[in-house]
């Protein structure tokens, strides 16, 4: 599916999310991917194959307001 030169990481790679947008939906929260993953805002992410990763996101520690 990729034309870039060098080509982007595959969907197996354990970089596939590294691979360059070619459809970005920011208003949906969602952009393509080259290998054909879509990732989204909540750095979730959906492999061509129907595979899910669970979002990733590292989350600080909260603070309450005093």
């Amino acid at each position: 599916m990729c034309r870039h030169q060098p080509p982007c990481p595959t969907a197996d790679s354990p970089e596939h999310h590294t691979a360059t947008i070619v459809s970005a939906h920011p208003e949906q929260g969602w952009n393509l991917l080259c290998n054909g993953t879509i990732v989204f805002d909540d750095t979730g992410e959906l492999l061509p194959d129907g595979r899910v990763v669970n979002p990733h996101r590292v989350v600080g520690p909260l603070t309450v307001a005093a």
